[in-house]
């Protein structure tokens, strides 16, 4: 193959154009000198990477632009998240991802108010879940904490065919018609409606409402999948890479395709996170690795937050990954993948470098 390569996917990236902006989309609006050198001097090109007949989010996408075929690997969104946290699943154990989230409402007026439970943070989030395992003790579940309001439960036996809805595709919507459905589906409503009891007067979110912030008042599940069996990249294409991301789904991606996963300090997987840190983490591993897949997450969060101001900071700042040719000069820094040509698709969560 020969020589160095990148893949720079910042994932939420696309919008359409906004009249509040100049009809220009948030990406239009970032200061991006390097990737707009790269779009005018490589090749451009789109290539849809969610096959028509799947579900259109990050694991799947993100599976692809790896070159693995989803329909073929592709059992769930959360087994690929365990792998990250270091949690071994069982040939019969199901992973369940597990969202803090802030309802609003009861019963079937209830709504999903934030998917994200107001951005919780890591250690709040785990003193929930603490009381929420006790809680649940007879139902034989186990709960593991990831990053902020992002975590897992185990299901032992469980159902894997259940119909779930990822919470962000509810935002400020009713959630009585995307509840679980299907086998297994009361056993996930009521260890759900278990958490909104024991979550309502938590410590946690006393303090939080005192704070003015957003309570983490219940758990939402969905994602689930038994463990996939995937063969590592350098056996499919004979290449090594890294992976430098903050969020569990693309770590655990990694880990399954045999890739370094690479931890940065203050990496967040949100507007908060430390960029130049990704990017100079990433060029220290391009020196001793064929390419190096870089994740930048802060785009998609505040798409999902439907906030164009922080959707735009967080293309400006997430330029610092392709600023950090601080060190690379531009046409050095032009990516290449498969020795095929350099193309800028990397900016659509849809679409693929290779």
């Amino acid at each position: 193959m020969g020589g160095k390569y990148i893949i720079l996917i910042g994932d939420g990236m696309a919008d359409w154009p906004i009249p509040a902006i100049g009809n220009r989309t948030p990406l239009q609006a970032a200061e991006k000198p390097n990737m707009d050198f790269m779009a005018a001097n490589g090749a451009v090109g789109m290539v849809q990477v969610v096959p028509t007949e799947m579900y259109p989010g990050s694991d799947v996408s993100n599976l692809s632009i790896l070159g693995y075929d989803p329909a073929g690997v592709y059992t769930g969104r959360s087994p690929l998240e365990a792998a990250s946290i270091g949690i071994s699943l069982g040939p019969d154990d199901v992973a369940v991802r597990c969202n803090l989230v802030a309802l609003k409402n009861d019963g079937a007026d209830s709504e999903m108010e934030d998917f994200s439970a107001g951005h919780i943070s890591t250690s709040e989030a785990a003193e929930l879940l603490s009381s929420l395992q006790e809680a649940v003790a007879d139902k034989g579940v186990r709960f593991h904490t990831g990053v902020s309001y992002r975590h897992l439960m185990v299901w032992p036996g469980g159902c894997d065919g259940v119909k779930t809805t990822p919470p962000h595709d509810i935002h400020g919507k009713k959630i009585t018609g995307h509840l679980p459905q299907g086998d297994g589906a009361e056993f996930l409503l009521t260890i759900m409606e278990i958490s909104r009891e024991i979550f309502s007067g938590h410590p946690v979110n006393r303090k939080r409402a005192a704070e003015g912030k957003l309570p983490g008042n219940a758990i939402w599940l969905w994602g689930q999948g038994k463990a996939p069996r995937i063969p590592t990249f350098e056996e499919r294409f004979g290449l090594t890479g890294s992976v430098v991301a903050a969020v569990d789904l693309i770590k655990g991606i990694g880990i399954y395709a045999g890739l370094e996963v690479v931890a940065v300090p203050g990496a967040t997987g949100y507007t908060d996170t430390n960029y130049r840190g990704k990017a100079e983490y990433a060029l220290r591993e391009l020196e001793r690795k064929d390419f190096v897949l870089i994740h930048v997450e802060a785009p998609d969060e505040a798409g999902h937050n439907g906030s164009v101001e922080e959707k735009i900071r967080a293309n400006v700042e997430a330029v610092l990954s392709d600023a950090a040719a601080a060190r690379v000069p531009p046409r050095q820094a032009a990516m290449r993948l498969a020795g095929a040509r350099v193309e800028e698709a990397m900016s659509y969560r849809r679409f693929r470098l290779m």
